[in-house]
């Protein structure tokens, strides 16, 4: 795995770490919601089409998340996305500047 795809998944963990321990008052690890959420997250990110070219999913010319996996994971970025610097910096950092990738060319299959 790429290593800007390595980070994508950290982020996205921690940040559903955040939710689930402030939301579902989880002292350690994800609950059953959230670590499905997570699965979930990193089976869509293992599938990109883009991979290491990719922007983040919310400036993505494709949405793969199903609607209901889509309005959880936006709910949690809302709340975790202000917490992240906080807590991981350099991974909040690195979200931002993916944020300011232009909308990546799908790699073409062989």
């Amino acid at each position: 795995m790429h290593p800007r795809m390595k980070r994508e998944r950290k982020t996205v963990e921690n940040m559903i770490g955040i939710y689930c321990r402030d939301h579902h008052y989880i002292e350690e690890g994800l609950c059953f919601e959230c670590h499905e959420l997570a699965e979930y997250a990193r089976l869509r990110l293992q599938n990109c089409p883009f991979q290491e070219n990719k922007t983040t999913c919310g400036n993505c010319p494709i949405h793969c998340y199903k609607p209901k996996m889509k309005e959880k994971i936006k709910n949690v970025m809302r709340y975790s996305g202000p917490h992240m610097i906080r807590h991981h910096p350099l991974l909040a950092i690195g979200h931002m500047i993916d944020g300011l990738r232009k909308e990546p060319g799908a790699k073409k299959k062989i």
